[in-house]
């Protein structure tokens, strides 16, 4: 007979029989290791309890983004408002707010919708001016370069050409699927604003052109101060299109704002 009495114990638990070695307590009975079921099972339910918890981060996420979206764009346009009537600019350099009215998609492509969508999430830097067609209902922002993002979001300042507000050229870049698709339906004699913090410039179109697409010559300097929109044609064209549809405009007149009353009032250092 063992000189060690055979001790059942119902509480003990895994570490404890894992970690004795001495021979004397080799007769304790150990818990059962659950079975191989027992194990998927509780492994399934973790990963669908992690999978929900993950379901429900990213849709919060992405109405959280939205309505971001939504209550800045408005905030914007109230800004870009009051900046142009309320607070002293420094220098004319002073950018502006883009419009927060969605753009009209009925004669965009659905590939431009798709992308102008996609460009919400990419920082641009605030628009130079807002390009305004009362006659098409085009309300859009003037961004600087003419790069897939810029485009997608707005039109493009085409750079070597003058900027929004001086004088000489202004040479500004469009997708004709997206905001420039209107520029199918201007007519000699139609009138173009271009605001900027200091000033609202009028423009009547006075010429429209096709080019190639490497004649730059439409964005020389005129003889009068210009506005020379450029988009590709045909409009509906499917692929590569091989010609450039070139509306130009010359200035009729130029309105100050209160922001460059008040620059012009500022003594000479």
């Amino acid at each position: 007979m063992s000189l060690v009495p055979k001790l059942r114990t119902a509480n003990v638990d895994m570490a404890t029989c894992r970690a004795t070695t001495w021979p004397a307590l080799a007769i304790i009975d150990c818990p059962k290791l659950p079975s191989n079921g027992l194990l998927k099972m509780h492994f399934a339910s973790r990963i669908q309890s992690l999978l929900f918890i993950v379901g429900v981060a990213l849709i919060g996420t992405y109405m959280a983004a939205y309505v971001h979206k939504e209550v800045l764009s408005r905030a914007q346009l109230r800004q870009f408002n009051r900046s142009r009537i309320e607070a002293p600019v420094e220098t004319k350099e002073t950018l502006l707010a883009a419009p927060a009215s969605k753009p009209d998609f009925r004669f965009w492509s659905e590939k431009r919708i798709a992308e102008y969508e996609e460009s919400l999430a990419r920082n641009v830097d605030p628009p130079l001016a807002l390009l305004h067609i009362s006659k098409v209902q085009l309300d859009v922002p003037v961004l600087e370069g003419t790069d897939d993002v810029t485009l997608n979001r707005g039109v493009g300042h085409i750079v070597g050409t003058a900027r929004p507000g001086e004088e000489g050229n202004i040479g500004i870049a469009g997708h004709r699927d997206g905001f420039f698709r209107v520029l199918k339906d201007i007519d000699p004699g139609d009138t173009i604003e271009l605001v900027t913090p200091l000033r609202t410039n009028k423009f009547t179109v006075d010429r429209i052109v096709l080019v190639r697409p490497d004649d730059v010559s439409v964005l020389q300097p005129r003889s009068v101060g210009s506005l020379t929109l450029v988009t590709c044609y045909p409009f509906y064209f499917i692929g590569s299109a091989p010609q450039r549809y070139i509306v130009q405009a010359s200035l009729v007149e130029s309105d100050r704002t209160a922001s460059e009353n008040q620059e012009l009032k500022k003594p000479n250092k």
